[in-house]
């Protein structure tokens, strides 16, 4: 796996993650505590907006929708493209959904958000003045993006045939997985968890977020007002544990093993 600049620009790469959350000023204050962040405003086109800074570095977006629209709470994993007009169009034909755009955020870029076939929301992004995270794989910054569905040989072939990955399948009798690759680098990953997937969720792109001590952010999580749903667990790429916002919003705090730029379960 990996987080290199280049790689993350590639057609189909993550390259942003956003937070959508109805208490931006919560949220706000629980980031803060737990990665550090900073903010500054950002493009207002789907309601009040702004970026997560660290160290000076733009690395995730948080929004509040508009007062009348009710939309789950949840971070989104954005997926690079060079067209996002193109991209839309694709996603369309191979039986995705797409429910925004494409639009301009401002002189930022131009972005859609979609769903895959199975239901699980991604976002689209054409980069301009901004292409996307300026810090990953570094604790407080995104490491890692993952589909948590159902099954992967049915969502594998939509997000191959839209954007051109090459699979990987870990070959497992028990695990079923696909690591997505670009040009022989992994960028993303798709888990199949069967009967696991909480039926009221349904498939949903996982962020991962890299800190220094998995168990001391568990910890810090509750205390600021989260919970943690996964406890801390040792995997081969890391120590990690599935945690959720005040808000409700789910993502993984990760340390990934020495050498390591992601991480997954």
């Amino acid at each position: 796996m990996t987080t290199e600049a280049v790689t993350r620009r590639m057609t189909g790469a993550p390259c942003w993650v956003s937070l959508l959350t109805h208490r931006l000023a919560v949220a706000q204050e629980f980031y803060s505590a737990l990665f550090g962040w900073e903010f500054r405003p950002g493009p207002q086109h789907l309601g009040p907006y702004c970026r997560a800074v660290l160290d000076g570095r733009e690395v995730a977006g948080l929004g509040e929708p508009v007062a009348d629209r009710r939309l789950p709470v949840a971070w989104t994993t954005y997926l690079a493209s060079d067209d996002a007009d193109a991209t839309a169009e694709r996603i369309r034909y191979c039986g995705g959904t797409v429910g925004v755009g494409p639009l301009d955020a401002d002189d930022a870029g131009r972005m859609a958000l979609a769903c895959d076939p199975q239901g699980a929301v991604f976002g689209v992004w054409q980069g301009r003045a901004m292409t996307g995270t300026a810090a990953a794989g570094e604790p407080g910054t995104p490491v890692w993006n993952e589909l948590v569905t159902r099954e992967t040989h049915s969502a594998g072939p939509f997000y191959t045939q839209v954007f051109g990955y090459e699979p990987r399948a870990v070959v497992s009798a028990d695990f079923d997985y696909l690591t997505l690759c670009l040009k022989g680098r992994p960028v993303a990953g798709l888990h199949g968890v069967g009967n696991a997937l909480p039926r009221a969720a349904g498939p949903r792109w996982l962020t991962y977020f890299a800190v220094p001590d998995t168990d001391a952010a568990a910890r810090r999580v509750e205390r600021l007002g989260g919970q943690v749903v996964r406890p801390p667990r040792d995997s081969p790429h890391g120590r990690l544990a599935t945690v959720a916002d005040p808000g409700g919003a789910v993502f993984t705090v990760v340390r990934p093993v020495s050498g390591e730029a992601g991480a997954r379960a």
